[in-house]
C-alpha cells in the first residue's frame, strides 16, 4: 500500500528515493515537486537564463535519478548534491555545444511574481536580477558555478565540493574570486541596478 506525501513534508529526499526505488509513485512525485524547481532555478542560471535549455536539463536530472533509484543507498550523498552534480555537468555539456555561452538576452530576463508591488518596483527588480544573470554569465564557468551554489543556492561548502567534485579549499578559492570578479562587474552597472535611486527610497 501506497500513501501520499506532501512534498514540504518531513520525510527526506533519501527516504522518498528508498520509497520511489520499492515501488513508491507518490514518493516520486513528493522529491520531483521538492528537486525538479531548484534544479530548474540553477541550471537557468549556469546557462545564462536559457529557459528552454534549463528545461531539458532538468528534466534529463531527473530521468538520470530515477535511473538510479533502484541502486540508491541512504547516507552515502544526498539527493540535492547528486542532482546539482549532474545538472551541472549536463549544463557544461550544453555550453561546449554551443561553443561559449551567450550573453543573456533582455526577453530571457526572470518573471517577477505578480504581487503586492507597484509597477514601478517589478520593473526595477527585474531589471536587478537581469543585471546579476547578465553579471554571473560573463564569470569563467567555474567561479560561477560557486557563486551560484554558494550565495544562491545556499549551499555549503563541503556541498558544493561534492557537486563540483573537488577539495573544500577550491571551493573558496572559486568563491572568493568568483564575488570579487562578480563585484567589479556589478559596480559598473549601478545605474541598471537601481542602486542611484536608492536616497530618496522610503
Amino acid at each position: 500500500m501506497t500513501m501520499a506525501f506532501d512534498a514540504g513534508g518531513d520525510t527526506s529526499d533519501e527516504a522518498l528515493m528508498v520509497l520511489y526505488a520499492n515501488g513508491d509513485r507518490h514518493a516520486a512525485l513528493a522529491l520531483t515537486q521538492r528537486v525538479t524547481p531548484r534544479v530548474l532555478a540553477y541550471a537557468a542560471r549556469l546557462l545564462s537564463g536559457d529557459r528552454a535549455e534549463a528545461e531539458d536539463v532538468a528534466q534529463e536530472t531527473m530521468l538520470r535519478l530515477w535511473k538510479v533509484a533502484p541502486q540508491w543507498r541512504q547516507g552515502e550523498t544526498k539527493v540535492t548534491t547528486w542532482a546539482y552534480r549532474v545538472a551541472t555537468n549536463l549544463c557544461i555539456d550544453r555550453q561546449r555545444a554551443k561553443g561559449r555561452k551567450r550573453q543573456m538576452a533582455l526577453d530571457d530576463a526572470p518573471e517577477i511574481a505578480d504581487g503586492a508591488q507597484g509597477a514601478e518596483d517589478r520593473m526595477q527588480d527585474a531589471g536587478r536580477m537581469a543585471a546579476l544573470e547578465a553579471a554571473l554569465a560573463e564569470l569563467p564557468d567555474r567561479q560561477r558555478q560557486a557563486v551560484i551554489l554558494r550565495h544562491l543556492e545556499g549551499m555549503t561548502n563541503p556541498e558544493i565540493a561534492a557537486i563540483m567534485e573537488i577539495g573544500v579549499e577550491a571551493v573558496e578559492s572559486l568563491t572568493a574570486r568568483g564575488k570579487r570578479a562578480l563585484a567589479a562587474v556589478l559596480a559598473g552597472r549601478k545605474a541598471a541596478l537601481g542602486y542611484e535611486d536608492d536616497s530618496h527610497a522610503g
